[in-house]
């Protein structure tokens, strides 16, 4: 884990190593267990402009979707909550798939070893989605 603060902001970066292949990764992360996975129950991925939610409250707006390499969205913690951003990289590391989740502009009041713990617990997910 990583956390990078700035004046106003803060950061949190995890990473995992999954045993398995960028394409198989990349399917399971497409399907609906796979995208409830990074999301949450209920949250689906959608194209550039697409909104989200999922059934613990946060929502936000998918911002950037490269197939296998990248998807960026916002992410909100509830309703009203300050806008942060979520950038999730795919890379194939030979026969297996590393991904990194970067979050970033947090608020300084965020609780950056929740955050670090939530984001770890999805890439976990992720893994379970593509075994």
């Amino acid at each position: 884990m990583s956390v990078v603060e700035e004046a106003e902001t803060s950061s949190v970066t995890v990473s995992l190593v999954v045993e398995r292949p960028l394409d198989e990764v990349w399917e399971a992360l497409m399907k609906p267990h796979g995208a409830e996975a990074l999301l949450g129950e209920g949250g689906q991925l959608g194209q550039k402009g697409e909104h989200w939610a999922a059934s613990d409250g946060t929502y936000g707006v998918t911002r950037s979707f490269h197939p296998k390499e990248q998807i960026r969205f916002s992410w909100h913690a509830s309703e009203g909550a300050p806008r942060t951003l979520v950038d999730l990289h795919i890379r194939p590391d030979g026969d297996r798939t590393e991904l990194e989740i970067v979050h970033e502009h947090l608020p300084r009041e965020a609780d950056a070893e929740e955050l670090e713990r939530h984001w770890e617990s999805a890439l976990e997910r992720i893994e379970s989605a593509a075994s």
